[in-house]
Formats: structure tokens, sequence, C-alpha cells
């Protein structure tokens, strides 16, 4: 996404490059500090949940896979268009 500056939507905001003053915790002096906090949670158990749903997925399916390969490979491979479509659709309630 380009961004134009000389837009005029652009132009009608004000832009505050100057320096602003952060708090550590204690109380503001300075009128209109501002103080940034960032938090950061580790839900290991979460993790853990899914890296056990990750390896318990199924390996690779090399017999369809190659199967595959060689009808895509030989242009055998034809697609039905509807039931493409029906997958899909049915897929988003999922």
């Amino acid at each position: 996404m380009k961004i134009d500056l000389n837009s005029p939507s652009v132009s009608l905001q004000s832009v505050d490059r100057g320096a602003k003053q952060v708090s550590t915790g204690t109380a503001a002096t300075a009128q209109g500090a501002t103080e940034d906090r960032t938090t950061l949670h580790s839900d290991s158990q979460s993790i853990q949940s899914l890296t056990t749903q990750a390896l318990s997925s199924p390996e690779v399916r090399q017999g369809k896979v190659d199967t595959l390969r060689q009808s895509v490979s030989s242009g055998t491979y034809a697609l039905d268009a509807t039931k493409t479509a029906d997958a899909i659709v049915g897929s988003n309630g999922k």
C-alpha cells in the first residue's frame, strides 16, 4: 500500500513529531506525559496442547501424493468444479 503524503486527508491531520515523555510507573510531573505498556504472556498449557495436536496429525499420505503427482504430470487429472465449490462452502462452517 502506497501512502500519498500530498493527499488532502493526510494534510488535514496534525502530526506530532516531538519527543514524548514516558512515565516509569511514578506520578507524571509533566502535563501530557504518556505511558506505553506491553504485557507478554506465555500460556504454556495452550502451547503444549497445540504441540500435541500437531504431533498427532497424520503423516503425509505419500501414496496419494504420488498418484496425484502422476495424474497431473500426465495430464489426466480432472477437476470437478461443482465438487470443489461444495467442499469450499461446506468447510466454512468448521
